[in-house]
């Protein structure tokens, strides 16, 4: 089984552009390239098969070897998606770089539930309304063709695609989506040995949060 990372090369003022304010665009992509090389190390520890990066760029030495790099599709994030799993193929499960708290352990129990009895696919909620991880036994686009990607009901409407399809769903745990630095801020209290939080908590890394 495959893990897919779907991913933006980290570069100023093209990720975590949420987080600004009150990061700068460099220090919001400083955390992205962070928490990207959290979850590929998370990744390479579970018991997956091979490791896909769906990249939107290039990679950089955030990137550790024995990752198999796929350039994304140009288009909506639905059409990336899709076009990721059919490259990638199944059973794999999929997750993003918005959660550097992510631990082998719990991809690796994300891949038993996919392949238990009476499982088709695997969902993960996110704190934001969205999902942090799906999991499909076999790829098919029509999973994801037309769901509204970044909105409040991501979650639900994915779910119910899912349900339309015939699958039959299994939970993972949900997990926080780094979206807001709040965001940022409690994931890593949750996750302080990761490279993500040990950036946040570096004495050079000030921002200016309004009062």
């Amino acid at each position: 089984m495959n893990v897919i990372v779907m991913a933006k090369e980290p570069r100023p003022g093209r990720v975590k552009t949420r987080l600004c304010p009150p990061c700068s665009p460099r220090q919001a992509s400083d955390l992205a390239a962070a928490a990207l090389a959290d979850t590929l190390d998370a990744a390479l520890a579970s018991g997956a098969d091979e490791i896909v990066l769906a990249l939107d760029g290039r990679p950089g030495e955030w990137c550790p070897p024995g990752i198999r790099v796929i350039p994304q599709l140009d288009g909506p994030f639905d059409r990336r998606l899709s076009g990721a799993w059919l490259e990638a193929g199944g059973p794999a499960i999929q997750i993003g770089m918005d959660t550097p708290q992510v631990t082998a352990p719990l991809l690796d129990a994300a891949m038993t539930r996919l392949l238990a009895p009476g499982t088709d696919a695997v969902l993960g909620d996110a704190n934001d309304g969205g999902w942090w991880l799906i999991g499909l036994r076999k790829a098919d686009a029509r999973v994801f063709d037309g769901v509204p990607m970044s909105s409040h009901d991501t979650g639900t409407r994915q779910r119910e695609r899912l349900v339309e399809l015939g699958l039959r769903v299994g939970e993972v745990e949900p997990l926080t989506d780094i979206d807001t630095y709040a965001d940022a801020l409690e994931v890593a209290a949750l996750a302080p040995d990761t490279r993500f939080a040990r950036l946040l908590a570096e004495p050079s890394f000030t921002v200016e949060v309004a009062s």
